[in-house]
């Protein structure tokens, strides 16, 4: 795990770099424009904020419709509760956070920044201001920050234009798409903090220093992920592409307590049998062919105590709570799904909900008006798999399984 471009390392917490350090490092700022766009292409990154869509075709479709009128929504919401990587860069490496949304805004014509960071991130806030008042003044005048509320919604990129143009952090109704018509109605660019750090690196080194830093052709370059639960040291770690998860966890020093499973890919992800995601590579590629994703780069280990039922009840419910509320699988399926889960963990199901479960988390996806309901029930969907001797035992003995292991 060495050569890497971000962190060069695991760091719980790092200073903050100021523009001189910054330039010292990594030296000027190249120029953007069509060419960085293929060799964004060419280096094969994707987008780090969950959907990892292609980062040279997305800003390619900005740059089509712009005609100097696009908008660049630097998208540091983070609400993803088990992620810190995005926070960490905009609290260590602003610069580089900068620099990536400069570029952006020369290759796609665009003249304003919108650097759209939760209310909660102070540090993250303060570290971007600073930053900004070592840059150029031109840059300092088209570039603004806007404080998103702390809800998990908050960062889809739908509601992250909602909120800058009306105060709404909500998702909207699609198409249009905010590349066809976001903030102010222009052509908006919305890219999450690690890609455009990334965009920074790759500016400055190149597709092919990029591409060789990961374990493979097919999965280039470097991820930050992470790393919390039953391990030793929790943090945020760069690591190669291609990395097994085996190897990540011992990046953090390895596990400090037994584990049966991981959640892979945060809330919106699922878990994963700790038996089957040791052998699991980040790659984003290899983890869609075995029916995972990596999402925005999260690994949480469970404690083999811990129960899992009760563990996906705290989840579910919160992602219930955090809903948008704009439509019934929402409002509904949602609730219908948590006060389920909830009723199993507490020992006091009703004969149907196991079923009712199974049947919910499969129905649920592609209903609602956002990806929000999908990717809850998604989660729930894989905690019915991994743990399904826990839901049986919950459900049909009234106990969980582990006391009951621990009976024995």
């Amino acid at each position: 795990m060495s050569g890497l471009s971000l962190l060069a390392g695991p760091h719980p917490r790092l200073g903050m770099e100021s523009a001189s350090d910054h330039l010292a490092r990594l030296g000027p700022l190249p120029q953007g424009g069509a060419e960085l766009i293929d060799m964004l292409d060419r280096s094969g990154l994707r987008g780090r904020g969950g959907a990892a869509f292609p980062v040279g075709t997305k800003w390619r479709s900005v740059a089509g419709r712009a005609r100097g009128r696009a908008v660049i929504l630097v998208n540091g919401a983070e609400g993803e509760p088990l992620s810190h990587k995005d926070r960490l860069l905009m609290e260590s490496r602003p610069h580089l956070v900068l620099d990536g949304a400069a570029l952006a805004a020369a290759s796609v014509g665009a003249g304003e920044i919108v650097l759209y960071v939760a209310l909660e991130h102070r540090a993250a806030i303060a570290a971007l201001e600073h930053a900004l008042a070592e840059r150029t003044g031109d840059e300092r005048r088209r570039t603004r920050l806007v404080s998103a509320p702390a809800r998990y919604v908050s960062g889809e990129e739908s509601a992250a234009v909602h909120f800058v143009n009306d105060g709404v952090a909500l998702p909207t109704t699609t198409p249009p798409r905010p590349f066809e018509r976001g903030v102010h109605g222009r052509p908006t660019l919305v890219q999450n903090i690690e890609s455009l750090a990334h965009v920074a690196m790759i500016a400055r080194r190149g597709d092919a220093w990029f591409r060789a830093l990961g374990g493979s052709p097919r999965a280039p370059g470097t991820a930050l992920i992470t790393v919390s639960g039953a391990v030793a040291a929790p943090a945020v770690i760069e690591v190669a592409q291609g990395a097994s998860i085996a190897e990540v966890v011992g990046a953090a020093g390895g596990l400090s307590r037994p584990s049966r499973a991981v959640l892979l890919g945060g809330y919106f992800g699922g878990w994963v049998a700790a038996a089957e995601a040791w052998d699991l590579t980040v790659d984003d590629d290899s983890l869609s062919t075995r029916g995972h994703a990596l999402g925005c780069g999260v690994l949480g280990i469970l404690p083999a105590q811990r129960c899992g039922v009760v563990e996906t009840a705290r989840i579910v419910t919160y992602l219930a709570d955090q809903s948008a509320r704009q439509c019934g699988p929402c409002v509904f399926g949602l609730r219908a799904i948590a006060e389920g889960v909830n009723r199993i963990a507490a020992g006091t199901s009703a004969t149907e909900d196991l079923d009712r479960l199974r049947r919910w988390t499969g129905q649920l996806p592609g209903r609602g008006a956002c990806r929000h309901p999908d990717g809850a029930a998604g989660f729930a969907r894989s905690a019915l798999t991994v743990f399904e001797e826990e839901f049986w035992s919950h459900h049909a003995h009234r106990r969980c399984s582990l006391a009951l292991a621990q009976a024995a």
